[in-house]
């Protein structure tokens, strides 16, 4: 359908918002008189050609139609329950850190490492290995889902301003319909009844097929008024799915696409720094005991053990931040799953909403 307008600027800067008033649809009503297009709509309709009047606006009405469907098809391909798999996925991978792994080990399990020797320390951080390219996977995952979700709402945004265009185009149609009963009751039936009453045959003929033509338009008219209401009554269902994905957008940027890769990065870092500080007093122990069988010198052991120390250094992130990173994923799943069930609630509940007021405008037309 053709969206091209020749409204005024005043007419087609309205808040679509605003129609949801009943003062503003009034006042919308009132300017919609005075425009020429409206005026030339109105002019041509031919109330001699009734089969024109039943198609009277026809076009947008089943756009509205067609459009409606177009929304509970979107509400029904919604990948809500492919972002759940990918929570539950990342709640697997998360329950597997452990912040004990991490923190300062006793030198009594230093001396069995030692003894285990390095296939030990593989073992250890074998896991963390693996968790690292598990959550890379997951995030890339995130990242889609996060880009499909944005890409959902700004087509949801553009449906939203087609919506209001079909709306516009409805409100024309029925405002010329309704300009052409006032001609029709106010000129010519008053004439017609006159001549009739005169005892012009013709007239009376006239008359009746006049009356006819009227009750068929104002039928039309309240027609396209409910395909109006589809429409009217759609945009606050197009409005609550925009609502769920922007909070869940919001939710999965916060608390998954910042956080992840910085609780990556410290992972990375802390099992680095804790290999290095295994190692390290590996050696040690591997010194100190050679130095006791060979030279009994407690001193160098001393000295030696203070230099490895030295250089093995400190972590650059701490244990706490990842912890604190491990806590911000785990509630964003957890404010996510909230969300997506109440965003599925809200879903199903304007999916039977739009599907009633479908099969009641369809009743209606049957009728």
């Amino acid at each position: 359908m053709n969206q091209q307008s020749n409204l005024s600027p005043e007419l087609m800067t309205t808040n679509p918002d605003d129609l949801l008033t009943e003062t503003k649809v009034s006042d919308i009503k009132l300017m919609l008189r005075k425009e020429p297009e409206v005026q030339n709509l109105a002019r041509t309709i031919d109330e001699r050609d009734q089969i024109k009047i039943l198609e009277f606006g026809k076009e947008p009405a089943v756009q509205i139609s067609r459009f409606s469907d177009q929304i509970l098809g979107n509400m029904r391909t919604t990948k809500v329950e492919d972002s759940g798999e990918l929570l539950k996925t990342l709640g697997h991978i998360m329950d597997k850190f452990d912040a004990k792994d991490f923190e300062k080990t006793s030198e009594g399990f230093f001396g069995k490492l030692f003894k285990k020797g390095g296939k030990a320390i593989e073992r250890l951080f074998g896991k963390y290995q693996t968790m690292g390219q598990e959550i890379d996977k997951v995030y890339v995952e995130i990242s889609k889902y996060q880009k499909e979700m944005v890409d959902s709402t700004n087509m949801l945004e553009n449906m939203y301003d087609q919506n209001y265009q079909y709306y516009m185009t409805l409100e024309k149609y029925v405002v010329a319909g309704e300009i052409k009963v006032d001609e029709l009751k106010n000129s010519q039936l008053p004439q017609l009844e006159s001549r009739a009453q005169s005892g012009d045959q013709i007239a009376t003929m006239q008359l009746d097929s006049l009356k006819n033509a009227i009750e068929v338009l104002e039928q039309r008219i309240y027609d396209l008024e409910m395909a109006k209401m589809v429409s009217l009554q759609t945009a606050p269902q197009i409005r609550l799915l925009q609502r769920g994905n922007t909070k869940l957008i919001g939710k999965i940027n916060s608390a998954f696409v910042t956080t992840i890769p910085i609780f990556k990065n410290g992972l990375i870092q802390a099992v680095a720094a804790k290999r290095q500080k295994l190692v390290a007093d590996s050696m040690s122990e591997l010194d100190r005991r050679t130095n006791e069988m060979l030279l009994r010198n407690a001193q160098n052991i001393s000295q030696q053990s203070t230099e490895i120390a030295r250089l093995a250094g400190s972590p650059s992130i701490k244990i706490e931040t990842i912890e604190e990173s491990w806590n911000v994923i785990i509630k964003g799943m957890q404010e996510t799953r909230a969300i997506e069930e109440e965003n599925k609630r809200m879903r199903e509940e304007g999916t039977k909403r739009l599907e009633q007021l479908q099969d009641n405008f369809r009743k209606m037309k049957q009728a």
